[in-house]
């Protein structure tokens, strides 16, 4: 009987020995990547390149708008090339700095959502009720 409870115990002390390392390990993963993320977006800030904007045309297959410097490219990436299609203008980029500039309207967004209807569905009145 009292083998038993010391093999509890000893069980209970192993788990509790495992999930605290558990929880170390992935503290310490957690705190690492946010440190190498924020290492990251402020060296990649710093630079004279920056992506605008990307469309993905298939999977290995994107059209991007890069600025570089104070000119704005628009390059096709795929697997193996990059190539450059054509320059923009500062004016012909006004609608993407627009839309940034914008910021989210969440109440907007909310009520669009409430107001749209399911398929099959029809919107109950207070007549239905």
């Amino acid at each position: 009987m009292l083998l038993s409870w010391t093999e509890q115990v000893d069980s209970v002390a192993q788990f509790m020995t495992v999930l605290l390392l558990f929880v170390f390990v992935l503290a310490i993963t957690y705190v690492t990547t946010r440190y190498i993320a924020g290492y990251q977006k402020g060296r990649a800030q710093t630079g004279n390149l920056e992506l605008l904007e990307a469309l993905r045309l298939s999977g290995n297959k994107y059209l991007q708008i890069v600025r570089a410097g104070d000119k704005y490219l628009v390059v096709a990436v795929c697997k193996d090339t990059v190539t450059m299609l054509t320059e923009l203008s500062g004016d012909e980029l006004e609608a993407i700095r627009e839309q940034e500039a914008l910021p989210a309207d969440f109440k907007r967004l909310f009520d669009k959502a409430r107001s749209m209807q399911l398929p099959g569905k029809t919107k109950s009145t207070d007549e239905d009720k």
